[in-house]
């Protein structure tokens, strides 16, 4: 199967999501929440993260995660994840409870496309000040793409899956880059060694991947099209005549995490960062890196 079938695939099978220009998305991927070691990728922006989260919480967002959200290469076990994010995942809990909340699998989180998993590790953990287990997400389910379908805008599709299907070594043979990312490059991260086999890492792989999205952008009337994996934010002009890709980027870069927002009929590239005030005091801030554009523009 090539990456254009498997992308044909994803958004023949992708759960659908209708939505109007009142409603509120923001889009995260690539957390890669780890276990708070050496390696953990998100530990030094855990802060930002919650915080911003925490604020698309009291507005009224619905939080759309588009892969890769929990490290289970590097980690074998999600309940060390939870143990060094259990602040997080109790937010999270929040959108669960109030039908905010969907989640896409990406290669770093593969084994969620089987339920069994995502049962055990997901819908209930063990509190140990109740000394039992205890609801977490019940009843979850993951999918590999999301289509929101605008109702105020003749039901434009937007696309929305993680992207690592126009990538083969992370789709079709992702069990064995998980065992050389788990065996080789986990402990050589540690020295600063780069794992070559991510396209996040390697600009020659990243390229390859975003071309072959695009062509299949290109070969379905230039749907909007919304994923991860490769963590460069890519946001179209809507007056440029580009394909409609974008990509939200990480929560992983140094320092910051971008999203895209939808809010009110507008789309958004955004960042979360760390700030200084005048009197040397830190504060996190949000800033516009593309947008806000009227969706009713990409045609």
């Amino acid at each position: 199967m090539s990456s254009q079938d498997r992308l044909n695939k994803a958004y023949k099978e992708a759960k659908r999501i209708a939505f109007t220009n009142t409603d509120k998305f923001i889009l995260f991927s690539d957390c890669h929440r780890g276990d708070s070691s050496f390696a953990d990728d998100f530990a030094n922006n855990r802060n930002i993260y919650f915080h911003a989260m925490s604020h698309y919480f009291k507005e009224g967002y619905t939080y759309i995660e588009l892969g890769d959200g929990d490290e289970l290469w590097e980690n074998m076990f999600f309940k060390t994840i939870f143990e060094a994010n259990k602040n997080v995942y109790q937010l999270l809990q929040q959108f669960y409870m109030t039908n905010r909340l969907h989640l896409i699998y990406g290669n770093h989180d593969m084994v969620y496309r089987n339920q069994n998993v995502v049962k055990k590790n997901l819908h209930e953990y063990f509190d140990q000040r109740k000394g039992e287990n205890v609801p977490l997400f019940p009843g979850i389910e993951f999918n590999e793409a999301i289509v929101l379908e605008n109702r105020d805008n003749h039901n434009q599709e937007l696309f929305l899956t993680h992207g690592h299907q126009a990538d083969f070594m992370n789709y079709v043979g992702w069990k064995i880059n998980r065992f050389l990312v788990r065996i080789l490059w986990k402990p050589l991260q540690v020295w600063g060694i780069k794992d070559p086999t991510s396209p996040a890492k390697n600009y020659v792989e990243l390229i390859k991947v975003e071309r072959r999205i695009k062509k299949w952008i290109a070969d379905n009337n230039n749907k909007i099209t919304i994923t991860g994996h490769t963590h460069r934010p890519r946001f179209p002009s809507p007056i440029e005549n580009a394909l409609h890709y974008f990509n939200d980027g990480s929560c992983v870069h140094p320092r910051s995490i971008t999203g895209i927002e939808i809010v009110n009929g507008t789309i958004a590239l955004i960042k979360w960062f760390i700030d200084t005030k005048e009197d040397g005091t830190l504060q996190i801030k949000k800033e516009f890196l593309e947008g806000p554009c009227r969706l009713e523009d990409y045609k």
